[in-house]
C-alpha cells in the first residue's frame, strides 16, 4: 500500500514538473515579427560545368578539368532579406571578385536580384538585371506547390522543418522554414510556408541558400524604390516571355540562364 502511494506521489511530482517547465517555455516563447537575415548562396560550379560537357566535347572537357584544377568547387554570394509583418526587401551585397575564370560567365552566379514583398497584397517588385539589360518586374507572388514532411534541423539557431515543393512546373525545391519567423517569406522570391524560410535548395540545379545569421527587430527603411535607369517596366508574364522568345535558339546553356533569371 505504501508503495503505491509513494508511485503515486512520484508520478504526480513528475506532472507538476512539466506542467511547471511547459508553463515557463510558453512564458518565454518569443515569435519574431520583424528582423534581418543574412543569406548565403552557394553554386556547386563543378556539377554545373560537368552537367554541361558532352560525352564528345573535347574542348568542353578541356574547360571542365582545367576549372577544377584552378577554381573553388562553390561560387559563394551574400544577401540580406529585411522583413517585417506587412513586407520584406531582399537585396545581394556587393563583395570584391573573388577572381573567377573568365571563361565562365554563368548566370547563376551573375544573378543579382531586389525583390520586394508586399505580404498585405501578396505581390512582389523585383528588379532584375538580364546581361546588359534592367528589368523591373510585378507580379504576384510565385506559385509554389508545397507538401510538408516531418523532417526538422536547425539553421542559424532556428527549428526548422522541411517542406517538398514544385515551382514553374518542374523545378523541385527543398525549403526548411521556421514557424518561430512569423511572416511568410524567405530569400528570392520563395514563400508561401508557415513562416520564413531560412534555407532553400535546388538540388537539380546544384543551387542553395542558407541563412546565416539573424538579427531580430531590424527596421525597414521606408525608401523608394531605387530603379535602375532605362529599366524596363514589365508584368511577370511579359518578362518570361520575353525572356524565352530571347533564349530559344540557346540550347541547354539557354535552358538553365532562363531558370536562374526566372527564379
Amino acid at each position: 500500500m505504501k508503495l503505491t502511494i509513494r508511485k503515486s506521489f512520484f508520478y504526480i511530482g513528475i506532472l507538476v514538473l512539466f506542467l511547471c517547465a511547459q508553463s515557463s517555455y510558453a512564458q518565454h516563447a518569443y515569435f519574431v515579427e520583424s528582423g534581418k537575415i543574412e543569406f548565403e548562396k552557394s553554386v556547386n560550379m563543378f556539377a554545373k560545368l560537368k552537367n554541361r560537357v558532352q560525352s564528345n566535347d573535347v574542348f568542353g572537357q578541356k574547360i571542365y578539368d582545367e576549372y577544377r584544377k584552378t577554381q573553388p568547387q562553390f561560387a559563394v554570394s551574400k544577401s540580406t532579406l529585411s522583413f517585417s509583418l506587412e513586407k520584406s526587401i531582399y537585396q545581394f551585397v556587393e563583395e570584391e571578385k573573388q577572381g573567377m575564370s573568365s571563361f565562365v560567365d554563368d548566370p547563376w552566379i551573375m544573378v543579382r536580384n531586389s525583390i520586394y514583398h508586399s505580404f498585405k497584397t501578396d505581390s512582389t517588385t523585383a528588379i532584375r538585371k538580364v546581361y546588359d539589360e534592367d528589368f523591373v518586374v510585378k507580379d504576384k507572388k510565385p506559385d509554389i506547390l508545397w507538401k510538408m514532411t516531418n523532417e526538422v534541423r536547425e539553421i542559424a539557431g532556428y527549428h526548422c522543418r522541411r517542406a517538398n515543393g514544385l515551382i514553374l512546373d518542374s523545378i523541385y525545391v527543398v525549403a526548411f522554414y521556421s514557424e518561430e519567423i512569423l511572416p511568410s517569406g524567405g530569400p528570392e522570391s520563395f514563400s508561401g510556408l508557415p513562416g520564413m524560410i531560412l534555407g532553400v535548395a535546388l538540388p537539380h540545379e546544384n543551387v542553395t541558400w542558407f541563412a546565416t545569421k539573424v538579427e531580430l527587430n531590424k527596421p525597414i527603411v521606408d525608401t523608394p524604390i531605387p530603379l535602375p535607369r532605362r529599366a524596363k517596366q514589365v508584368s511577370g508574364n511579359e518578362y518570361v516571355e520575353g525572356l524565352k522568345k530571347s533564349m530559344k535558339n540557346w540550347g541547354r546553356w539557354g535552358d538553365d540562364a532562363l531558370k536562374a533569371f526566372i527564379l
